[in-house]
């Protein structure tokens, strides 16, 4: 009887959790930007979409979450009446990729993905940072063509390059790289204007992260537009390497702090993110927090005073 009543308890605190996050879906307005001829960003809640336009179809770039499909379809439609053929998902998560089971079943979309993508919306995952547990994604919202290294798309004259990089904001992200139009589309690799989410638990880390901010920067010149994964939405190359500036010397800062055998608290009272928290320190993740995350995904692993086993 009490198992009873619990089970209904439960499924009642989901139900009005699930009518909460569908009562704040509604009043989120999708924005449309136009990056490059053809080439836009989709703003909303959620990732940035990318949105490629051609004679031959509709190819997007991430798509936010499963309430804000019919929104997301709407503003596609505001600038083509073509069908969107594929949706590449940057990386795993929720908010870039909650409309995949829509998008394939109502719009005959064809999900890709590097293959860690599917392999952790196959199964449970449990993120530490905040406290949830993400349970298996449905079959119809899986990527159904996936890749180790690199994919590239031909569609209506557009070139669309997408390659893996390891092991940064997860361990699946990939970049998009639209060479014609001089358009890189970053995933989560860049949060702009706000300090990033390295996820740990998924197997990201901020030496990757750097890494990939550094490739991305190789492919661009002063006229790249870059959109971000948050923020932004469209950035240019200074731009970015200010970001890795940032994120490179924090590293470089705890790192040192970590070797001299400082515990967490602290490091937290030195201030090493001091100069950035105006510009960055006002997004979801407040610098002690991200502090908190950086020095676990650095010290995990390794023995009391940050050297490694």
């Amino acid at each position: 009887m009490l198992y009873r009543m619990l089970k209904f308890a439960l499924a009642a605190l989901l139900l009005q959790a699930g009518s909460a996050v569908a009562q704040s879906m509604e009043d989120v307005e999708i924005g449309v930007e136009s990056v490059a001829d053809n080439v836009y960003v989709l703003t909303g809640r959620g990732g940035n979409i990318g949105l490629v336009v051609s004679d031959d179809g509709a190819f997007l770039i991430d798509d936010q979450y499963a309430p804000l499909t019919d929104k997301i379809l709407e503003a596609v439609r505001s600038v083509t009446d073509q069908p969107i053929k594929f949706v590449l998902n940057t990386h795993w998560h929720g908010d870039h990729t909650g409309g995949n089971e829509n998008l394939a079943e109502t719009q005959g979309t064809l999900v890709v993905a590097h293959d860690n993508v599917r392999e952790r919306m196959s199964s449970e995952q449990v993120s530490e940072f905040f406290g949830r547990t993400t349970p298996a994604s449905p079959e119809a919202a899986l990527p159904v063509v996936t890749f180790n290294d690199a994919i590239s798309f031909h569609l209506g004259g557009h070139e669309i390059r997408s390659f893996h990089v390891p092991r940064a904001h997860t361990d699946g992200d990939s970049v998009v790289h639209l060479p014609e139009a001089n358009v890189i589309h970053a995933g989560d690799i860049v949060f702009y204007g706000l300090y990033p989410f390295v996820d740990i638990d998924s197997g990201g880390s901020l030496p990757g992260m750097i890494a990939a901010v550094e490739r991305i920067a190789e492919l661009a010149d002063n006229d790249t537009r870059i959109i971000t994964g948050h923020g932004g939405p469209v950035i240019n190359r200074k731009q970015l390497l200010g970001y890795r500036d940032m994120l490179s010397n924090v590293r470089k800062r705890l790192g040192a702090a970590i070797d001299r055998g400082k515990s967490l608290e602290e490091i937290q009272a030195m201030g090493i993110t001091a100069e950035y928290d105006e510009q960055w320190g006002g997004g979801f993740i407040p610098p002690d927090r991200w502090i908190a995350l950086l020095y676990r995904g650095q010290t995990e692993g390794r023995g009391p005073h940050g050297h490694a086993h």
